[in-house]
């Protein structure tokens, strides 16, 4: 009886031992292993099943919109103004302006990369015409387009950018913003 009992002991203690190191190999793992980039223009939709709560998490999503002042020196050397909401999470990106009726007058979404990369928006669900200039880590206008509301066409960088700033169509061209021009 004394040896099942030890045995048994033995077991769980062992058990318990490989669990400890499985769970901090997952972390190690985990550290060293960063997750994948995801492009925005290749980002699938959300595909999470809805739960309960969701009604009350999109109503602080609602309430809790990152914005920032954000001027740019246009080639005139003036300077101008934009209120931008932020899009920095990988859900935030996904989505951009979609689903939007209108875009207030200077105001933009600010898209927020890791790093430098090629990068490609379109238009997908979105109702509004827009301009994307895209930016590099520096703050300079590497490339401007326009874009058109609903268009699936991939509108890429001309060179690899860190941020891109969409706008109402035709804002940058309003307020003399060239490429070359830069954040302030």
């Amino acid at each position: 009886m004394r040896f099942l009992i030890t045995a048994t002991i033995v077991l769980f203690s062992l058990a318990a031992l490989l669990l400890v190191i499985d769970r901090g190999r997952e972390k190690s793992v985990a550290e060293t292993d960063p997750a994948p980039e995801i492009s925005v223009e290749d980002a699938p939709e959300e595909t999470v099943a809805p739960d309960k709560n969701d009604k009350d998490k999109k109503n602080k999503d609602k309430k809790k919109t990152n914005t920032l002042a954000l001027y740019i020196i246009n080639s005139a050397g003036e300077r101008v103004s934009m209120v931008v909401e932020l899009a920095q999470t990988d859900r935030e990106k996904r989505k951009g302006l979609m689903g939007r009726t209108e875009l207030g007058e200077n105001r933009g979404m600010l898209f927020i990369f890791d790093r430098e990369q090629p990068l490609s928006f379109w238009m997908k669900n979105t109702l509004i015409p827009l301009s994307v200039a895209y930016i590099d880590g520096g703050g300079t206008i590497v490339d401007i387009q326009d874009m058109q509301p609903l268009d699936e066409t991939s509108h890429p960088s001309a060179a690899p950018a860190k941020y891109a700033l969409e706008a109402n169509q035709g804002f940058f061209e309003a307020h003399g913003i060239n490429v070359g021009d830069r954040l302030e």
